[in-house]
């Protein structure tokens, strides 16, 4: 795959590592260039999404008309001839599901933290006339601030009729499948709804199912007969609730507003659970669109009614984010990114890599959520999985700064292209001409240019934006050189005419190595003290390149495992010693005949059904625990039911000396 199948989307968005894949999709941590903020983005291949394509047309179209505290935001929606992109809210805590069985099971209290936000969500997905028909703790995240947000409406229904209108398409999990759905009766969308929140009530407290078995038959007969187990730690009152939600009869069964002052979700509780949204998208907050305003040039009021028409473009996407920002205590504030190269530039150069830009708020691999995996594949190769990019990497770095603020303008940010003869170096003193002496390289290259408004733009209000962005940013300039100096950081920052990392600028190479030459035609050994002066600025260039090149740096061997804070991803275990303990992990797929990968201390482990069909994607990664010093497993699943997944990190720990 080339990398103008990504073209679009980097115009707006830094790409990192995949935080989950499913059957059409996949879905990789980004950052927005504009605000900082981190972003999930569900990429999906419309070739391969074949008869899934309106599946896909339905969840973006509902996720447009939702907005509230316990639903995924949707930001941006981009669309080419093979991709759709989804640009939507990053839950760095992972889905419920894995919560719950890191737990084994949830406390009552916990529980009913977690479920009045369900009960919220659902409430006000039925009051917009939608029923969301599969609903499970997978398709529940937690987001940084340990709140859930529901997500994968693929499988919803807004029946033209409303909501009491009677559905036919049986849909959605089995385990979670109310009765009627089973029978292929026809069926009310918000009843089926309660049936599959009193299934996922039962999963927080019990930590299983109440419905389960191997043979999806066995499964769907139980749920006919709606008789399932209670455990003996299950209060009376948990237990009267579970019967209200998981009637066979749908017209027998609870609603959603008796639901909202039961007994049980009132207790430790003085208020009844709020459904209303608390972002509803009729009010615009004035701070962000005052940023907006200021930012593009334009009247608040140009600026209001572009945002006012939810099109899910990059305005959107940026207006949202900056209220994501606010509502977090962060400064409303937007930054001018990095000017793209021009195209022909590009071109000419050649393959370009992952467009990267230093950020406020840039992903350190020591500080990733473990839930998503290691910031150690997140290379261009990973990126690009279908063929790994050849040419130039782009390498980013900080220099000193000016402001104390981490929100900083990019004005002080240094981009250096590497590769193994010539370096690429942006500096804000060497502007080029081709990113802004013209319309087009504004129109075409520049990511956060407004669609036309009503008024077009005069010529002269789009010189000023170049004019300003030629001030803000820093621009690219090409620059040769053949020898290096160690890397040292400029003592005064406002110096920036104090030599950077590896460069030396032309005219004092020249005389450095003119110099060198004279002398050693003083010298009567000439030749071997050429072949030493040019040796050893050879080898020097070597070791630069060699510790600048970011491939080399991430395919380097790790001395030890990643060091990683607690969380309820990682298992602590009883070895001290993380090879032992890799090799005892490695003997014990081997034996439950999972194929792996290793890299390093993760293995990205599969499993095949007879017909040698994927069933299961998962990684296991051995790490080192800082508080307390002990070495633990993280895991992550990435593919299959969660159930059998359950079952199988279950039985794989127990056989470790977890």
């Amino acid at each position: 795959m080339s990398v103008s199948t990504y073209e679009e989307i980097l115009k707006y968005y830094e790409l990192h590592e995949t935080i989950g894949t499913g059957g059409f999709a996949k879905v990789k941590l980004g950052q927005h260039l504009l605000t900082g903020e981190k972003v999930a983005i569900k990429i999906m291949d419309k070739l391969a999404l074949g008869d899934d394509l309106p599946r896909v047309k339905t969840e973006i179209d509902a996720m447009k008309n939702l907005s509230h505290q316990h639903i995924c935001r949707l930001y941006h929606v981009i669309e080419t001839s093979k991709k759709i992109f989804m640009v939507l809210e990053y839950c760095p805590g992972g889905e419920l599901f894995d919560y719950i069985i890191s737990k084994d099971r949830l406390s009552e209290e916990e529980a009913r933290v977690f479920f009045r936000q369900i009960v919220s969500a659902i409430a006000y997905v039925h009051s917009q006339g939608y029923a969301h028909r599969d609903l499970k703790p997978e398709n529940l995240l937690i987001d940084e601030e340990h709140n859930l947000k529901l997500i994968d409406f693929g499988l919803c229904a807004k029946p033209k009729g409303g909501l009491d209108y009677h559905l036919n398409t049986c849909c959605g999990s089995p385990a979670y499948a109310a009765p009627e759905l089973i029978q292929g009766k026809a069926y009310i969308g918000s009843e089926a709804d309660i049936w599959s929140m009193g299934v996922l009530l039962y999963a927080l407290l019990c930590g299983f199912l109440p419905f389960d078995d191997d043979n999806v038959m066995a499964v769907y007969r139980r749920i006919m007969r709606g008789k399932y187990t209670i455990p003996k730690w299950l209060s009376p009152s948990s237990t009267l609730l579970l019967n209200q939600m998981l009637q066979v009869d749908p017209k027998k069964r609870i609603t959603v507003k008796h639901l909202l002052s039961h007994p049980w979700l009132m207790q430790g509780y003085s208020d009844a659970v709020q459904w209303q949204s608390k972002y509803p998208q009729g009010h615009l907050d004035e701070d962000c669109v005052t940023e907006l305003s200021v930012f593009h040039n334009q009247s608040r009021e140009s600026i209001s009614e572009l945002i006012s028409e939810w099109n899910y473009d990059q305005l959107s996407a940026t207006y949202l984010l900056l209220q994501s920002k606010k509502a977090r205590g962060k400064r409303v504030r937007l930054r001018v990114p990095l000017l793209p190269q021009h195209a022909s530039t590009a071109q000419s150069a050649g393959p370009e890599s992952e467009k990267t830009t230093t950020c406020e708020d840039t992903p350190d691999s020591s500080e990733m959520p473990y839930a998503f995996g290691s910031m150690e594949f997140s290379d261009a190769a990973s990126l690009f999985e279908e063929s790994p990019l050849e040419g130039f990497i782009l390498n980013s770095h900080r220099t000193n700064q000016q402001h104390s603020s981490r929100d900083a303008q990019l004005d002080n940010t240094e981009f250096t292209l590497s590769t193994p003869v010539t370096r690429k170096v942006a500096s804000k003193n060497h502007a080029s001409k081709e990113n802004v002496d013209t319309e087009s390289a504004l129109k075409n290259e520049i990511p956060f240019v407004l669609p036309a408004p009503k008024t077009p733009f005069g010529k002269s209000q789009i010189e000023k934006q170049v004019q300003g962005i030629s001030i803000q940013g820093p621009a690219f300039k090409e620059r040769q050189f053949t020898t290096v100096t160690p890397i040292k950081k400029p003592k005064n920052p406002a110096n920036t005419n104090e030599l950077t990392a590896a460069e030396v600028l032309p005219e004092r190479r020249c005389h450095s190595v003119e110099l060198d030459l004279n002398l050693a035609h003083v010298d009567s050994n000439q030749k071997k003290r050429k072949a030493k002066i040019f040796g050893s600025l050879e080898r020097g260039l070597d070791k630069v390149i060699t510790m600048l090149t970011p491939s080399k740096k991430k395919r380097s061997t790790r001395d030890g495992p990643r060091k990683l804070k607690a969380h309820y991803n990682v298992t602590t275990t009883q070895l001290m010693n993380p090879d032992q303990l890799l090799n005892e992990i490695i003997s014990v797929l081997s034996k439950k005949q999972v194929e792996y990968v290793k890299k390093g201390y993760t293995l990205k482990c599969q499993t095949q059904s007879d017909f040698g069909k994927v069933t299961m994607k998962f990684e296991l990664e051995v790490c080192q625990l800082s508080k307390p010093e002990v070495v633990g497993i993280r895991r992550q699943r990435l593919k299959g039911d969660a159930w059998v997944y359950k079952r199988l990190m279950d039985d794989i720990l127990s056989s470790c000396q977890v």
